[in-house]
Formats: structure tokens, sequence, C-alpha cells
């Protein structure tokens, strides 16, 4: 089982995208406080249709007490500031992606506390800025779980 972190996300269809997404392949969804939104915001729940009931949600007031209290196997923190490719890296079971807010991305100094390797990217054209928080999550969710063999599918 893998943990998706969406470290203060702010756009509720994204979430709502990435809700479905998890209980669609078993992995669990943090969510960072502050949240741009209400978990009763009506577009997150459209967008994550009836998986709401499916999905184990669970809100944080910050990364320190999701990780006291998770205890995941690594931190890996996804950014266009990573240093490896996702698709290089060999993930394992209870490992945590960590994906940063949709305007901004994860904060440097947050970053800087992460080891180096443990910080990736998805490859991009050249000039462009970056996904959708919730296909960037579907990429890496979805390498994660094929090395997985796609456990419990």
């Amino acid at each position: 089982m893998f943990h998706v972190v969406l470290y203060q996300p702010e756009i509720p269809p994204n979430t709502g995208n990435i809700i479905r997404l998890c209980a669609n392949a078993g992995a669990r969804l943090h969510l960072i406080h502050p949240l741009g939104f209400t978990l009763d915001n009506r577009k997150l729940k459209r967008a994550g249709l009836d998986y709401h009931e499916w999905a184990e949600v669970t809100e944080h007031p910050n990364l320190e007490h999701f990780q006291a209290t998770v205890a995941p196997h690594r931190l890996l923190a996804f950014s266009t500031r990573g240093s490896g490719r996702y698709s290089d890296f060999q993930f394992a079971e209870n490992d945590a992606l960590l994906f940063g807010p949709e305007t901004r991305g994860l904060p440097a100094k947050l970053l800087a506390d992460i080891p180096r390797n443990q910080c990736l990217r998805i490859p991009m054209r050249p000039d462009n800025r970056s996904l959708n928080l919730s296909n960037a999550v579907a990429i890496v969710l979805y390498e994660a779980w094929r090395q997985m063999d796609f456990s419990g599918a």
C-alpha cells in the first residue's frame, strides 16, 4: 500500500479526482493543512463521484504529524526541481508520495529537508511549468503500483 500525500492542496476537483484514483489503486490519501477548501465542497464531491466511501482519507495539521503518526517507509517528494526521474526509482511498499499545492509546488525549505535521491521529477518538455496535480499523482502512483505487480488488483 502506498500513501499519497497532498501538501496544502488548493483546488477541490483535483483532490476529488485523487480520491477516486486512490480508491481504485488501493492507496491511502493524506491531506496536509491548510487546505484551500473544505471537505464538504460540492466540486470536491462531484469530482470524486461515489468513491469517497471506498477511499481512506486522513487530514493532518502538518507534515510532521503525518510522518509521526503514519511512519512511512520513505517520504518521496515530487517536484519540477527533483533530481531523479520517477520512472528510474525503485518504489517500495509503504512509501509516501508527496505532492505540493497546485499554484506553487513544494516549498524549497521542505525539499531541502528531504534526501536528494528522494526528490523526484516527472519529465516534461523544456519551458513547461507543471502538470495538473491529479495527472501527476496518477502517473507516479500507477508506476509505483506497477512495480508491485499491481498487488491487490
